[in-house]
């Protein structure tokens, strides 16, 4: 299974659309995971246009309607894995302690917030933030990630 993962898009803030290279990378996943401060809802539209199923929970900047919809956390089976997805909050320093503590029994955590990529392995855990597609306020660039799922998890930051 192939998955795309983006975070952090604040669309109209951050840049008016997604990055067009987006469907390039992410051609040929099987599932997208956003995870959070999408700001337009409009954005997971745009992202069924590239893969059949998407998820996303809701971030700290997103409106009171995305949060509606949206839930702050949830867990997606993916093959034989369990993957959480959460947004995220507070200071970049110890936000994989923080947000592993929402989870139980799971393999990969997927989360936002720092806008700054993260692809580390603690205690049996894959922590993967895939960084911004679209604000470079917190990091140098954008960037987005693949998951390659198969008998194991393969990671991948993508510089946009």
């Amino acid at each position: 299974m192939k998955i795309g993962v983006i975070s952090d898009t604040h669309i109209p803030v951050a840049c008016d659309e997604l990055p067009a290279s987006l469907r390039k990378i992410f051609q040929g996943t099987d599932l997208i995971l956003h995870a959070g401060d999408l700001i337009e809802m409009g954005v997971l539209e745009e992202l069924k246009k590239i893969a059949p199923r998407v998820e996303a929970v809701a971030g700290n900047m997103d409106s009171a309607p995305a949060h509606h919809i949206l839930p702050p956390k949830k867990v997606i089976k993916a093959g034989q894995f369990s993957i959480g997805l959460i947004h995220g909050w507070g200071a970049p320093e110890h936000i994989e302690d923080r947000i592993r503590r929402e989870f139980e029994k799971i393999d990969i955590i997927v989360f936002g917030h720092t806008h700054m990529p993260m692809n580390i392995t603690k205690n049996g855990i894959l922590f993967f933030n895939p960084g911004s597609a679209t604000d470079k306020v917190f990091a140098k660039e954008n960037t987005v990630g693949i998951l390659e799922l198969t008998s194991t998890i393969k990671a991948t930051i993508i510089k946009i």
